[in-house]
């Protein structure tokens, strides 16, 4: 054990390593978690991300030992922990609710768990004042929580984890009861301190800006299991499956179905006209999908461009978001623009796809060509 200084932060530091070995969570009949093999290595920053009832929150819940494990195996340190109490386990949490007492100060709701754990008054005067400059929060100590903003309270919410000098910090959607602007300022808060302490960090969020922004590496979760572990850029550009490929990403990626299961030649025949692929499928395709900032509005007409019309625009400042209706059916497709880009509801448009940018997807779901990692095209 050695001790290391981090932005004037003091503590004691070990090597923190969090492993799940086909942990399964049953309630009753239902199988929330159906056997999750993770690794989530010392300082790194790791985000669950999944629809709602996918079960990230259950597994926080069992990481931080609020639920018990219905079978499988959890280690800290190499230590398995499934019947070590909560308080025990060296973790700290920070829930989506700041829970703070209202008649205490900043200080005082910072240091309490410290006072009740016996802790002597300096070390928690010391603690509370370095966890306090860490989130900068310092002229707020004395204040009461009614004084403080949404995004202070969660501070000194954080701020109380931060004290508790954990070995690894849960975070449970701990931004979703803030406003937009809020959200952001506290994103840049977490990663400040993300780097300032590098503790090991598991962040459960509905929120993929939240993911893509603060995590090392991200677990997608679909149905109490595990679709895929990487990188958010990796998740971005190389999806295992057509889920993951929906789920990462906002807007989403277009998703257009192959007529007939079929090829001709090197084209794939969708709503709208042909799609050119620079890679081949080893078996038949039955989607393609295409980001939208892969795809430009071009004449009607132009080759390797599919046929619709302008549905409808978003002009959001420095992006146009332009919906396209495809000829000869319902379905559309979304598409990134410039902000400064001047289109017309009812336009009729051709939409060009770069045929390197193409992710195909086979029947079950399975990715069967990645795109190549490319820049945004230019409007």
């Amino acid at each position: 054990m050695i001790h290391v200084v981090k932005s004037n932060v003091c503590r004691l530091w070990t090597e923190t390593r969090l492993e799940l070995h086909q942990i399964r969570k049953s309630f009753g009949n239902v199988d929330v978690l159906k056997g999750i093999d993770l690794t989530v290595e010392d300082g790194e920053f790791t985000a669950f991300v999944g629809p709602s009832g996918c079960g990230k929150s259950t597994l926080l819940r069992l990481i931080c030992g609020l639920d018990e494990i219905t079978s499988g195996q959890m280690m800290i340190d190499g230590q398995v922990v499934n019947d070590v109490p909560p308080a025990k386990r060296g973790l700290a949490m920070v829930f989506q609710s700041y829970a703070l007492y209202p008649h205490m100060s900043v200080a005082d709701n910072m240091g309490y768990a410290l006072k009740l754990a016996g802790t002597p008054r300096e070390e928690i005067r010391r603690r509370v004042e370095a966890a306090a400059k860490v989130l900068r929060i310092s002229d707020y100590v004395d204040r009461k929580p009614r004084q403080l903003s949404g995004g202070q309270r969660q501070r000194v919410a954080i701020g109380r984890a931060i004290v508790r000098e954990p070995k690894i910090f849960l975070f449970d959607e701990p931004l979703s009861n803030l406003d937009a602007a809020l959200r952001v300022e506290m994103r840049i808060e977490i990663a400040r301190m993300k780097e300032r302490l590098g503790t090991t960090m598991v962040y459960v969020t509905h929120d993929q800006i939240e993911a893509m922004t603060l995590a090392d590496k991200i677990v997608v979760l679909n149905a109490g299991r595990v679709e895929q572990i990487g990188s958010p850029l990796d998740l971005y550009n190389a999806p295992v499956n057509r889920f993951v490929a929906g789920f990462i990403g906002s807007p989403r990626m277009n998703f257009l179905s192959v007529q007939e299961q079929r090829l001709e030649g090197s084209r794939a025949r969708v709503h709208g006209g042909l799609v050119s692929l620079n890679t081949l499928p080893p078996e038949a395709p039955s989607e393609i999908g295409v980001r939208l900032e892969h795809l430009e509005l071009c004449a009607p007409g132009s080759s390797n461009a599919l046929s619709g019309t302008i549905v409808m625009t978003e002009h959001l400042g420095s992006d146009t978001y332009a919906y396209v209706g495809l000829e000869g059916t319902d379905e559309m497709i979304v598409v990134r623009l410039d902000g400064e880009r001047s289109i017309r509801q009812g336009e009729h448009v051709g939409v060009s796809v770069n045929p390197d940018a193409v992710h195909v997807f086979s029947a079950d779901g399975r990715t069967l060509v990645s795109a190549k990692p490319m820049a945004r095209n230019a409007a």
